[in-house]
């Protein structure tokens, strides 16, 4: 694995930390998820960690942004989401239907009691953080 540059907003940490105790380390294992997915992409040299409406979110220059978030008024729940305008859920619908459960063209949905298909994961993942790249390949180069 290459050295990778993660520019982390403090803020970011405490919004993990107001998650509560049954949910925050299911959402620290998306973050990590993704950084290790950064870290297998050649291209990718620097991901900033920020906030976007108050949700942890991950950036590339090649790439689409990746948030993730838990939200108490669907308690038992928790998302990976994307650019609504972007390919990226309608292609992951069209290769990964049976695996993932999806919000209209912007989220993966999982629940608490899931266990992450994480290889499927990372393909989503990588699309996201290089997008700009694959955009215009069919089904993303998946």
């Amino acid at each position: 694995m290459k050295d990778l540059q993660i520019k982390t907003n403090p803020q970011v940490e405490m919004v993990f930390n107001n998650y509560p105790d049954s949910v925050r380390n299911k959402m620290l294992a998306l973050r990590n998820l993704i950084i290790e997915t950064a870290q297998e992409i050649k291209e990718v040299k620097i991901v900033e960690e920020t906030l976007k409406w108050g949700e942890p979110s991950y950036l590339t220059k090649t790439g689409s942004t990746i948030r993730i978030d838990w939200k108490s008024k669907s308690p038992n729940q928790y998302a990976m989401y994307f650019q609504c305008t972007s390919r990226l859920v309608e292609t992951f619908r069209l290769i990964f239907n049976n695996t993932f459960n999806f919000e209209g063209k912007r989220a993966i949905i999982f629940t608490l009691d899931d266990k992450i298909p994480t290889t499927e994961l990372k393909y989503c993942i990588k699309s996201a953080l290089i997008y700009h790249k694959v955009k215009h390949l069919p089904l993303l180069g998946l």
